[in-house]
């Protein structure tokens, strides 16, 4: 299975550049299934403190993950629901 982790957009203030929330989905990919969890992740006045036109998308991740998202959590929860999707435990349909 692929996983992939972005930020797909960030609140800043104009004024400094001081990023207060980032917008985080993260994908997971097996064969022909997949699944996605979305959030935010903000931050308080003063911290982080890198400059906005100094971020890379892997600094602000790894900012996300150190500020409550749980990661390994939300990949065993991806892998989980593509496992479901997998070996479906409900079926619908008639028997005609």
């Amino acid at each position: 299975m692929t996983i992939t982790w972005k930020i797909s957009s960030l609140d800043h203030r104009i004024s400094d550049g001081f990023v207060t929330t980032a917008y985080w989905s993260c994908t997971g990919v097996d064969g022909e299934h997949s699944d996605s969890a979305y959030g935010t992740c903000g931050w308080a006045d003063g911290h982080p403190t890198v400059p906005y036109a100094d971020l890379t998308e892997q600094q602000v991740l790894g900012w996300c993950w150190a500020n409550g998202v749980d990661k390994s959590a939300v990949e065993a929860t991806l892998a989980d629901r593509i496992q479901a999707q997998k070996t479906p435990a409900v079926a619908t349909g008639t028997p005609w």
